[in-house]
């Protein structure tokens, strides 16, 4: 039996699989949708953006205790998120299990939150994608090309691969991921046969108990550094930093539709993608830590935030060569994560406008060969542009690529996204407990549907606190800007969208109310 199934709840009408507006079933397997997963994370720009920061400004040399706090709080979320794709396939992921736990109103507000975080994310990686891509043509070929160039250009090449089937992009960006892991895995081995830097392996940096131990005034090294003590950090910008750089890994389950074994393959997909990312972070940061030192460690990360990665590589790796590779990969990394949110974002527009009539053979339409959703993902290719125009028009100095493509368009929508996030994971690990045990339609155990959930979705309540209570300094430099003012109201006028939205249609149009959320893939699915 194939297609899609007529799962119903509270008597809802569900698309038909027979409809012609469906995405290309059995195009990739589990590695794939890791790829596609991993690659949202981007393990070298998180390592490389948000380690510095979090040890010069948070945690100190026990951020990697941060990246182990944060694993253990994200595995448990996820399996409550796992629990729910084995029965639940949808390329709308949060909008579908919302939709199917808690109801389409809900479903709805979380979907287009969701949805708008993704779109957004794609502007973001395209602004620090033309940063380091200008840095690196200067470096390579003394050439400064504008970052609004470089942008657009970067912008049409992932419309091309959102046009065509999921698995050609799936395989770039497997490429480039495995080169990513492997100079990483490279680095941090050599720091670990070295039996460290000067202060040995350091192994109290990876005790969670130390995550939440604050950065003291000069580094609690009683020196100075860079020429003047480093000021006090706290111990919530480094646990916030590490928790930002899983934001990604849940879209494992927006490729269900396209994966050859959802059932299997999400959840045990998700699963890998969250507990390997834990650990890789923590080994990686901590080796990165320990081959510094503790005093050169802070130094770095305060002052010279790249070469914290690039000088170690360098000394330990073999020469001048592997820098130019290390910041080509920062490149291709960045490029990659975009290309990774733009199908994201597209497959969420999708599995909205299907279900809506006036959508449906728009943004809810597929190509007739690649089965892409080639115009969904044309739109979001059309949104990037814009908001990268804008933000190049519109900041101060915005032609500036430090000031226009990383401070604002890299930083401030990248805290819009995570912000939105953030709140739909917290909504979604309360819909997994309502799903099964109160709705029941299915049965749960108590552990990994109820309480286990429960414990991660307060997980992620303690990181928007943490996001909340450290917003200006997130913001940075574009902290005084008026779209950083917005980024709460942004958020919340999404979601009250949503909620309009899903009322007016309960109310003018309840057939398609009641198909919110409710296009699900067969289990049975023949692949």
């Amino acid at each position: 039996m194939s297609g899609i199934n007529t799962e119903q709840f509270e008597n809802a009408p569900v698309p038909r699989a027979e409809s012609a507006n469906k995405l290309k079933v059995g195009a990739i397997g589990l590695a794939g949708v890791l790829f596609m997963s991993l690659a949202n994370a981007a393990p070298i720009t998180a390592m490389t953006g948000n380690v510095p920061i979090a040890v010069a400004y948070g945690n100190g040399v026990f951020a990697p205790a941060g990246y182990a706090l944060a694993t253990i709080v994200l595995t448990l979320f996820t399996i409550g998120f796992v629990a729910m794709a084995r029965h639940v396939t949808t390329a709308g992921a949060f909008y579908g299990f919302v939709s199917q736990g808690l109801g389409q109103i809900w479903g709805m507000a979380t979907g287009l939150l969701a949805t708008m975080a993704y779109i957004v994310f794609e502007g973001s990686l395209i602004g620090i994608f033309a940063y380091f891509a200008n840095d690196a043509l200067i470096t390579w070929f003394n050439l400064n090309v504008s970052w609004l160039l470089i942008a657009v250009v970067g912008i049409a090449i992932v419309a091309v691969f959102g046009y065509y089937d999921i698995s050609i992009a799936a395989a770039v960006l497997g490429f480039f991921l495995v080169c990513e892991v492997i100079l990483l895995t490279a680095l941090a081995f050599s720091v670990l046969f070295k039996g460290g830097g000067p202060d040995g392996l350091m192994l109290s940096s990876i005790n969670p108990a130390n995550a939440f131990k604050s950065l003291p005034t000069g580094g609690g090294l009683g020196v100075q550094m860079g020429g003047a003590p480093l000021v006090a950090g706290a111990a919530a910008i480094g646990l916030f930093f590490a928790f930002w750089s899983w934001i990604g890994f849940e879209t494992t389950a927006v490729y269900g539709e396209e994966s050859r074994n959802p059932k299997h393959i999400v959840p045990r997909a998700t699963l890998i993608a969250v507990i390997g990312l834990g650990l890789f972070y923590t080994f990686v940061s901590w080796m990165v830590i320990a081959g510094n030192g503790s005093k050169h460690a802070i130094d770095q990360a305060a002052n010279n935030s790249i070469g914290m990665f690039t000088d170690l590589a360098q000394a330990n790796l073999g020469g001048h060569w592997v820098t130019y590779i290390y910041v080509f990969l920062i490149v291709s990394g960045s490029f990659a994560c975009a290309l990774a949110f733009h199908n994201a974002a597209a497959r969420y527009m999708y599995a909205i406008g299907r279900e809506v009539p006036a959508l449906h053979n728009n943004l809810g339409a597929t190509h007739g060969k690649h089965k892409s959703p080639h115009i969904a993902s044309g739109v979001q290719s059309v949104i990037t542009l814009l908001l990268t125009i804008g933000f190049y028009v519109l900041t101060p100095h915005g032609s500036d690529v430090l000031q226009g493509g990383y401070i604002y368009e890299y930083g401030l929508l990248a805290l819009l996204g995570t912000m939105a996030i953030l709140i739909v994971q917290s909504v979604t690990s309360v819909s997994v407990i309502w799903y099964f045990h109160v709705k029941k339609v299915h049965h749960g155990d108590i552990w990994t549907t109820a309480i286990i959930p429960a414990l991660g979705g307060l997980g992620m309540l303690y990181v928007v606190y943490l996001l909340f209570s450290n917003l200006a300094f997130a913001g940075g430099a574009a902290s005084g800007s008026l779209f950083y003012k917005l980024i709460p109201f942004i958020a919340l006028a999404t979601f009250i969208f949503g909620l309009v939205i899903a009322l007016w249609l309960r109310s003018a149009q309840p057939e398609v109310y009641k198909a919110i959320g409710r296009t699900v893939l067969e289990e049975a699915h023949e692949r």
